[in-house]
């Protein structure tokens, strides 16, 4: 079978699964289509008789995946505002830069957070927050982009 005859046999079914473990149509819609594209760049490798078995299993653990990545932020997330107490120091303008970041999410304020004010090493900060060091790499090389953007820091 080709992919388009799949697609169509399969898809509502698949939209149907992701919807009734998210119950979010935003979140729905973006499994199917990673499904879908995992089919598509596996498609010489997939026995039609595996689906949609196969499909409800990439929507399940790309669910998965997202739900572990919201942990993580919700668990390490940063407030915007500093806490302004009359004995705490005024935070550095490094810290301020970082803070007011453009589009930053807390994720990757933590690892900028620790990696530049408090000088951890990446791997460090893997086994600190529970992610593995090139997620680290991958967090802190968006961050930093993001930061100079917003800045308007030009990268030489």
């Amino acid at each position: 079978m080709d992919f388009e005859s799949l697609y169509r046999q399969h898809v509502q079914a698949v939209f149907r699964f992701a919807m009734s473990i998210t119950r979010r149509r935003d979140i729905a819609e973006d499994l199917t289509s990673e499904a879908f594209l995992a089919l598509h760049r596996e498609i010489d490798s997939i026995d039609p008789a595996q689906l949609p078995a196969w499909l409800l299993t990439v929507v399940r653990n790309r669910a998965r995946d997202l739900w572990r990545h919201q942990a993580i932020e919700e668990r390490y997330a940063i407030d915007k505002k500093p806490a302004a107490t009359p004995a705490a120091p005024p935070p550095s303008s490094l810290e301020e830069w970082i803070l007011e970041g453009a589009g930053l999410k807390p994720i990757h304020r933590l690892c900028v957070m620790l990696r530049y004010v408090s000088g951890m090493t990446r791997a460090e900060i893997a086994a600190e927050i529970g992610i593995s060091e090139t997620q680290v790499k991958g967090h802190l090389q968006y961050a930093l982009s993001l930061l100079r953007k917003a800045h308007g820091v030009r990268q030489v």
